[in-house]
């Protein structure tokens, strides 16, 4: 089997490291005043990717957490996919300018299909589509929104866009501890040709464990915050399943 990427991640708020429970922005807690130094921590652990969210940026619509992402850029080596408030070209080619390995495209991805496949065919390999679902439909503006559109459908519009990947996340499970949507998360993967990433819930060795089982094998990664920072997930030992996971 391929090597399924764990990546840890760094949600900006108000230039602070914090984890929210089901996208409540009311409900954040701060875990490290300095994302940058938490970034390093995260590479020297041994993680080859980092992901970042830009959460004010996502309500807002354009970046808010350039000064906290530019501050991590500077002190990691390993690569960095960024969503939050990214809803034009001007935004994307600004963050890949500054050494953004992978933008995640997710309102916009509702709202303008065409813009998404348009940055995707001008920077293969570098656009990803975040997919946020409640009960299966897509939520959008930071999750304070819920549309009428089926997770699989909004994926498989961007299927021959050049679309490096898709983001999905269960909004009921993020940052509840709850453990991955599996069901929901490997049909989505089932369905579409676009590397998945599963996000939302990962809440211990045991998940870890399953993302060793068979049919996880549709998974290109996942994605782990609150666990990881409250020693539910120990890095070493996750990293070290997922190597040698078959």
């Amino acid at each position: 089997m391929d090597p399924v990427i764990l990546f840890p991640a760094i949600d900006l708020k108000e230039g602070r490291c914090v984890r929210l429970k089901q996208g409540d922005m009311a409900q954040a807690t701060i875990f490290n005043d300095d994302p940058a130094a938490q970034a390093r921590q995260f590479e020297e652990q041994g993680f080859r990717w980092l992901h970042v969210v830009d959460l004010d940026g996502a309500f807002a619509g354009k970046p808010m957490n350039a000064a906290a992402v530019e501050a991590i850029l500077a002190r990691v080596a390993f690569p960095v996919q960024l969503g939050g408030g990214i809803r034009d070209m001007a935004t994307v080619e600004a963050w890949l300018a500054k050494g953004i390995s992978r933008v995640i495209i997710g309102t916009a991805a509702v709202r303008d299909p065409a813009f998404v496949k348009a940055a995707a065919r001008a920077f293969p390999g570098k656009v990803a589509v975040g997919i946020d679902a409640r009960d299966g439909q897509v939520a959008v503006e930071g999750w304070a929104e819920t549309s009428a559109l089926a997770a699989a459908d909004l994926g498989r519009r961007f299927e021959d866009a050049g679309v490096c990947a898709i983001i999905y996340t269960d909004i009921a499970r993020d940052g509840m501890l709850q453990g991955i949507n599996w069901d929901g998360t490997i049909a989505l993967a089932g369905a579409l040709s676009i590397p998945v990433i599963a996000s939302g819930g990962l809440a211990s060795m045991a998940d870890i464990e399953r993302l060793c089982a068979p049919d996880a094998a549709l998974l290109a990664g996942a994605i782990t915050g609150r666990a990881l920072y409250d020693g539910r997930i120990d890095a070493a030992a996750a990293l070290a399943r997922l190597a040698n996971r078959g």
